[in-house]
């Protein structure tokens, strides 16, 4: 009997997920429109109406009690979503997607420096998951389907589909990628931003115009950058989870921690100890300086130390922005140390410190080339790659798994908050 050479089954496969893929993505990217509309308008609004701060502690408490009274089952947020994925339990509930949204405009109307990525992410994710009800999806295809809503929210934020396929594949587990998922992924990434760009979107942009050439030195730099790059990332991670914990032990009625967290931040400005307008919010003009002026090594420390305070508190949003301001700016003031163009240094960092912090260098390394151009692929990858390796097993998702060490042996499979705590319980050495 004549067989094809190509079974039927794999245009079976490839209908399937094309259908799905698409569906995920008409979803999250519509939802990310909206988003980031509101988003402009609320920042807007802070930006001419400064004196909102001040309710910033009224504002978390708010979100706060929404939280424990109405959303303690999608309180995790993006680790709902990992563990969903790694261990699939039930649907996750449509409420997230109208929590996180209203949770996160209401941090940036009122001056919070959150980001933005995991209320997309987190849109995206749990749109898509209302997708295995109705078409009675295996649990593997239901694992597929949320990595593909995560990579459709991430596209149709960021307007980089290519990292953004990679990102739903790389941020499950340290040094693993799930390829089983790599079409669905790539066409909800494409679809979900494309999406987003027919609703009108408008995506940041930021130009590199000069770039070294590859040399020992150039090289070597990266490498050196990495590491630094890789260590902030680490402290931030570090830093927001030991907040948090802190607060936790010590205020137990949940809405009061971003009430504290908003008091401290007001407080903080009104004093006139810190610029309100460079460091809260998502910080897009600050960003956009960082390629085209030299900056202060001041405008990287007071965004990681709002930040922090601000995601510590428990305020919506994301921390992608927000490192990605750390970075860019970071790697500005490092330039003239190295005798390296501002902007290329800026955008170096713009995309390692993320690295570093999301335990995702092939996703940043292709951010990179998506939005600088491909020029600085080399040098992105070299510094992503270090970056990560000296963020150590941390990060800013706990619920992210061990897949294979960087560089010590550790246990595959343990979340990164369960490696934290066996850290604390270790007695110290004699």
């Amino acid at each position: 009997m004549h067989r094809s050479p190509i079974p039927l089954g794999l245009f079976k496969h490839l209908a399937k997920w094309l259908i799905l893929a698409c569906g995920v993505a008409i979803l999250a990217g519509s939802a990310a429109a909206l988003f980031l509309f509101s988003l402009s308008w609320v920042s807007n609004t802070f930006s001419s109406h400064p004196w909102l701060l001040w309710l910033l502690p009224f504002a978390g408490f708010f979100v706060g009690w929404m939280y424990l009274r109405f959303g303690q089952s999608v309180e995790a947020g993006n680790n709902l979503l990992l563990d969903e994925i790694h261990d699939t339990k039930r649907v996750i509930p449509l409420r997230m997607v109208p929590l996180v949204l209203g949770g996160t405009l209401i941090s940036h109307l009122f001056g919070a420096s959150v980001g933005r990525e995991g209320t997309a992410v987190q849109m995206g994710g749990a749109l898509a998951d209302q997708l295995t009800r109705v078409f009675k999806l295996s649990n593997d295809d239901r694992r597929i389907l949320l990595m593909a809503g995560i990579s459709a929210g991430f596209a149709s934020v960021f307007g980089t589909p290519i990292g953004a396929a990679v990102f739903g594949l790389e941020v499950l587990a340290t040094g693993r990628l799930r390829y089983e998922a790599l079409l669905p992924c790539i066409i909800a990434a494409i679809v979900g931003d494309q999406v987003a760009l027919l609703w009108g979107v408008h995506h940041d942009y930021f130009t590199v115009a000069i770039f070294p050439s590859i040399s020992a030195w150039s090289l070597g730099v990266m490498i050196v950058c990495g590491a630094i790059f890789g260590l902030t990332a680490r402290a931030f991670a570090e830093v927001i989870h030991s907040i948090s914990s802190f607060m936790k032990r010590r205020i137990h009625y949940s809405p009061l921690r971003p009430f504290v967290g908003g008091l401290l931040i007001a407080v903080l400005v009104g004093l006139g100890l810190f610029e309100a307008d460079r460091y809260l919010g998502l910080g897009i003009p600050v960003i956009l300086e960082a390629f085209d002026a030299p900056l202060s090594i001041t405008d990287s420390i007071g965004k990681f130390f709002f930040t922090v305070l601000s995601l510590g508190a428990g305020f919506k949003g994301g921390e992608v922005t927000p490192l990605f301001f750390i970075g860019a700016t970071l790697g500005n003031a490092l330039s003239p140390l190295f005798d390296m163009p501002f902007a290329f240094l800026a955008g170096i960092g713009f995309v390692a410190v993320f690295a570093g912090a999301a335990n995702t260098p092939l996703a940043s390394t292709l951010m990179a080339m998506e939005l600088f151009g491909t020029e600085i692929g080399v040098f992105a990858a070299t510094a992503c790659i270090v970056s990560y390796l000296f963020s150590g097993h941390s990060g800013i998702y706990g619920s992210q798994r061990i897949g294979d060490g960087k560089h010590l042996p550790t246990e595959e499979g343990l979340k990164l908050n369960e490696l934290r705590e066996r850290r604390k319980q270790r007695p110290p050495s004699p």
